[in-house]
């Protein structure tokens, strides 16, 4: 992979130079704060960019913001010693794909870069067959009868999804997981309304649910699944696990939730334990 270090300690980016080109990767750049970084990365498209977060000037959370990860097709790996798990939801929402803590072993980084390879084998697997369309037509899947608040549709197509993430990186990396488990991905969506209208549209067996999109919230949507298909099994996608979303989740129904950044393994043995329940 190409990869990118932006770390103002000069030491800490000779480390992490030497460790990605012992593992046959390729630094393509380093930066010692955030001057040039977003020019870089939307002209020349690395795949990995290693952000620490204590930056001078602007930090590592507002770049990441500002990086458009998704468009450019890079992954990023935050740098940080903070252990608050607010900031790590906080960038995991933002688009990071992995984390590095300091003071941290070799085999650590290692192991952000394996999981980014096989998070970059899936998607671009994924990406290979179209994307199923915002509105799927009837005749490609079963269109469910329309129903009311008051009406609630009571059978699903088997071994069907709809995926529901304003991330087109995560919406592609589910697809590819849930595919490769079996189960179609028959629409995905940017927001929770959308959503909502493939939920009632595909009847799927499953919908993954952001907790975090614009417009209508993972949240927000979520008691309304059970309104449009009381038999649709809901997990939610968040970056941050913290008491309130997880109550949250439960009262509106959720069967669980996963966490970003997006781990493969962990996400097929949820899925799996989720369709062979109840």
């Amino acid at each position: 992979m190409k990869i990118v270090i932006v770390d103002d300690n000069e030491s800490m980016r000779v480390v992490l130079r030497a460790l990605c080109v012992s593992q046959g990767h390729e630094v393509v750049a380093e930066f010692a704060d955030g001057n040039g970084l977003l020019d870089y990365v939307s002209q020349h498209h690395p795949d990995v960019v290693c952000l620490d977060f204590n930056l001078p000037g602007t930090n590592g959370l507002e770049l990441l913001k500002q990086m458009d990860a998704a468009n450019n097709q890079v992954d990023v790996v935050m740098i940080t010693g903070s252990d608050d798990p607010e900031l790590k939801g906080k960038a995991a929402d933002a688009g990071a794909t992995g984390f590095i803590h300091k003071p941290f072993e070799q085999s650590q980084i290692i192991n952000e870069y394996k999981a980014i390879e096989e998070t970059r084998r899936i998607t671009a697997g994924a990406a290979v067959s179209p994307e199923p369309a915002a509105s799927p037509e009837p005749s490609a899947t079963p269109a469910a009868p329309e129903t009311s608040t008051h009406e609630t549709a009571t059978t699903v197509v088997p071994r069907t999804a709809v995926v529901v993430d304003d991330s087109a990186s995560v919406r592609l990396l589910l697809k590819g997981i849930l595919e490769g488990l079996g189960i179609k991905v028959v629409a995905m969506a940017m927001n929770g309304r959308d959503g909502l209208e493939m939920v009632r549209r595909t009847r799927p067996a499953l919908v993954c649910l952001d907790v975090d999109m614009p417009g209508m919230s993972g949240l927000e949507a979520l008691p309304l699944v059970r309104t449009v298909n009381s038999k649709t099994k809901a997990a939610m996608i968040t970056g941050n696990a913290g008491r309130g979303i997880v109550t949250a989740a439960v009262a509106g129904g959720a069967r669980g939730y996963f966490l970003k950044p997006i781990r493969p393994a962990k996400v097929e043995e949820f899925i799996k334990k989720l369709l062979q329940s109840d």
